[in-house]
């Protein structure tokens, strides 16, 4: 396999990924942050290292991408670090640079765990378990990717938690009436181990919070076993929480992803609207072999998921069976995953046909031997997925397949 090699060691904290219309962004506290192309071959669109004048931390904690903001050539991306505070940044494609726009200052809450970003409104998780929604001021240049600075955000909001565990995973979504903000977490229950909780703050569209709710997967859908089913609908499914802490969750209305170490994973449908924020009973998920290290819920109905090992990485179709092919997992309730593989472009082998294409983002090619581990990370959109691996003798790489 072919990958492309960006550490010789890996940075602490690690390094952070995110991926959007073939461009990779990366962020770590040795080479800073930097954007790269996955197509027509590997390419370092810009490079930007932290400025220890303006930054008082130069170990970023969490990454997020702007995706209602951004255009065919700008970007808008949003760091947090481990001394809590956080930063904004613009990736200009065309003139191939990256700049700050806006750095908050450090926080006495501790790291900032997760981030979000919708301009203007940008959503944080600490250390110390406090919620913050931050709205910036909006001007002439209503998406601000050319200004140099955008000003300081108004703080909108700040909840404290003292049940919301990690792992994290936050969202903003906009429509023509409001906003509302949501983090996703685990939660530890007295009697059944770890399950999972919803919060969501919904706003009107000039930015007034209109309340603040709560839903949990406790008290929705239980039936009897032995209830008849509909025979135009699957039989319901009892489950009770898991024991094992969660090891990835992630979060794309109206889909929670919950990963575990014992090989599987938990799907749950969200109903978030003006009268209702629930979550539905969760449904397994299986195909994994062994330890799922991270999943991720994308954009348009699809999510993936990695093994702990980096062997078993799986896309799957979550609104019903568009995947065909030899590798489909179908539960009985819809959703199918297939398990992808890279291939030799140079072998003509066609025993995996009904496989999706797939290919190595290639920079520097390692031998077989060589081992890599998955180290959770992963992001993907239509055309590609990225996996961040870590090679036997420390090195960190990108992998990115392709399905174009």
């Amino acid at each position: 396999m072919t990958e492309t090699e960006i550490a010789e060691r890996p940075p602490i904290p690690p390094l952070l990924v995110r991926l959007h219309e073939g461009t990779v962004i990366t962020a770590d506290s040795t080479a800073g942050l930097r954007a790269w192309s996955t197509r027509g071959g590997e390419s370092l669109i810009a490079t930007m290292a932290w400025d220890i004048r303006t930054h008082s931390s130069t170990a970023p904690s969490s990454l997020a991408i702007d995706h209602s903001s951004t255009t065919t050539n700008d970007m808008r991306i949003s760091i947090g670090f481990v001394d809590g505070n956080f930063g904004l940044y613009a990736l200009d494609r065309r003139k191939r640079s990256l700049k700050c726009q806006y750095l908050h200052a450090p926080s006495t809450n501790g790291t900032v765990s997760a981030i979000a970003f919708a301009f203007p409104y940008l959503l944080t998780m600490t250390e110390a378990q406090l919620l913050s929604l931050y709205h910036f001021p909006i001007t002439s240049d209503r998406l601000g990717l050319g200004q140099d600075d955008l000003g300081s955000p108004r703080l909108l909001s700040s909840l404290k938690s003292h049940t919301a565990w990690p792992p994290l995973s936050l969202a903003i979504r906009s429509s023509s009436t409001g906003v509302s903000a949501s983090i996703a977490y685990a939660i530890p229950t007295y009697t059944a181990g770890w399950s999972v909780g919803l919060q969501e703050l919904r706003l009107t569209a000039e930015g007034t919070i209109l309340e603040s709710r709560l839903a949990t997967p406790f008290s929705h859908g239980f039936k009897p076993l032995a209830a008849p089913a509909s025979p135009t609908q699957p039989p319901a499914i009892r489950l009770t929480s898991p024991s094992a802490k969660p090891t990835s969750l992630s979060y794309t209305h109206p889909y929670l992803l919950v990963a575990y170490s014992d090989n599987t994973m938990t799907l749950y449908m969200v109903i978030s609207n003006t009268q209702e924020l629930s979550i539905g009973p969760g449904k397994p998920l299986c195909g994994h072999t062994s330890s799922v290290s991270g999943a991720y819920v994308g954009d348009r109905g699809k999510a993936i998921s990695v093994s702990a090992g980096g062997n078993d990485l799986r896309v799957w179709e979550l609104e019903g069976g568009l995947v065909s092919g030899a590798s489909r997992r179908r539960p009985f309730w819809g959703e199918a995953s297939v398990a992808i593989r890279p291939e030799n472009r140079n072998s003509g082998d066609r025993r995996n046909a009904e496989q999706p294409k797939v290919s190595s983002f290639v920079a520097s090619t390692t031998s077989d031997s060589d081992t890599m581990t998955s180290k959770g990370w992963l992001s993907f959109d239509e055309e590609q997925v990225v996996l961040l691996g870590e090679k036997s003798h420390g090195s960190q790489a990108l992998v990115v397949y392709s399905f174009a």
